[in-house]
Order: C-alpha cells, then sequence, then structure tokens
C-alpha cells in the first residue's frame, strides 16, 4: 500500500488550482517580485502614450489608450493616426521601445507560468 500513497502524493503535488479570473487580471505576474518592474513599467507606458496623444492630438483618454494597446500589440487598424509632425515622432519612438517593454512582460508572464522553463533551466541547457 506504501507504493500508492507515494503515488497519490506525486499526482496530489503535479495538481495545479486553475483561477481563470487572477491570471486574466495577471495577478499571478503581480505576486512575483521579479515581474513587478516590468509589469510597472509597461503600465506606465501605455499611460504616458495615453497622456500624450490626449493633449498632443485631443483625442479622449478611451481613444489614446484604444490607441497605444494597438499600436504596440502591432496590429495597427489606422482608425486612429497622429496627425501633427510632433505626435508622429513620439509615435515612432513610443513604438520601438514600447514593443520591447511588451516582449519582456510577455516573457515575464511565460516564466511564471511555466517555471519548467526558467531562466535556470535554459543556462543549464546551453552549457
Amino acid at each position: 500500500m506504501k507504493p500508492i500513497k507515494n503515488g497519490e502524493a506525486a499526482v496530489e503535488q503535479e495538481i495545479r488550482t486553475v483561477r481563470p479570473l487572477q491570471r486574466f487580471l495577471l495577478l499571478d505576474v503581480l505576486r512575483d517580485k521579479e515581474s513587478r518592474p516590468v509589469f510597472y513599467w509597461a503600465m506606465a507606458v501605455l499611460l504616458i502614450g495615453t497622456f500624450f496623444y490626449h493633449w498632443m492630438e485631443g483625442w479622449s483618454y478611451l481613444d489614446s489608450l484604444y490607441f497605444c494597446v494597438i499600436s504596440l500589440a502591432t496590429i495597427g487598424y489606422g482608425d486612429l493616426t497622429p496627425n501633427t509632425p510632433e505626435a508622429k515622432v513620439f509615435t515612432i519612438i513610443y513604438v520601438i521601445n514600447g514593443i520591447g517593454i511588451l516582449l519582456a512582460l510577455f516573457d515575464r508572464i511565460r516564466a511564471v507560468r511555466d517555471p519548467s522553463r526558467g531562466a535556470t533551466n535554459l543556462k543549464a541547457n546551453d552549457e
């Protein structure tokens, strides 16, 4: 009977509770101390872009946030476009930097949600 109990314990350790709302809201990423700076930086970039486009282009806050998300996600529907030269220059710099920041956030989400593929395992594979 002992092997069965060991097997049950192993199965119990492998079972993870899935909390879809917490995962959707990225609460699991916020609990990870290494992920917080990247998460906050990504949110700050979205806020900076939102306020800039609201101020420079006169768009509503919702339209400004929408434009920032669509641009950084590289979707670019084209329904909103910057019209002033200053906003166009800002957009070039904003998108180049913002895409890199979002990629870093996506990497942290991957590291938190799939710890078996973390940085320590990648280093071990390189050797």
